[in-house]
């Protein structure tokens, strides 16, 4: 357990540099030399890339969630190398899976 607090740690300092970058980033975006439709187009990107995120989570959690039903239903109550693949392949799939779905809704913009 011990092990986890470094990995929390740089996860959450991360995650704060993101954040930072990201507020900064949006208050030169409000600056009054910005054209209005600079704005939109960037609040409308931002919105798809969202969109596309939420697409990318729900897809690779619902292909975990199927290795693991197969897991479990195969008797597979261990977690070994080949359990362990299965499950890695399929949050690889699930990837895959979003890319192709979402790579269409990129070309057209």
């Amino acid at each position: 357990m011990q092990e986890l607090i470094p990995i929390t740690l740089f996860i959450c300092i991360a995650y704060a540099i993101h954040a930072i970058a990201d507020a900064r980033a949006r208050s030169k975006l409000v600056a009054p030399h910005v054209p209005e439709e600079v704005i939109r187009s960037l609040a409308v990107l931002e919105e798809e890339r969202r969109r596309q995120g939420a697409l990318r989570w729900g897809i690779s959690l619902v292909c975990l969630a199927l290795a693991m039903a197969l897991l479990e239903a195969i008797g597979a109550r261990d977690l070994t190398f080949g359990a362990a693949a299965a499950l890695v392949g399929s949050a690889g799939l699930g990837q895959l899976l979003a890319w192709h779905f979402t790579r269409p809704a990129v070309r057209k913009g």
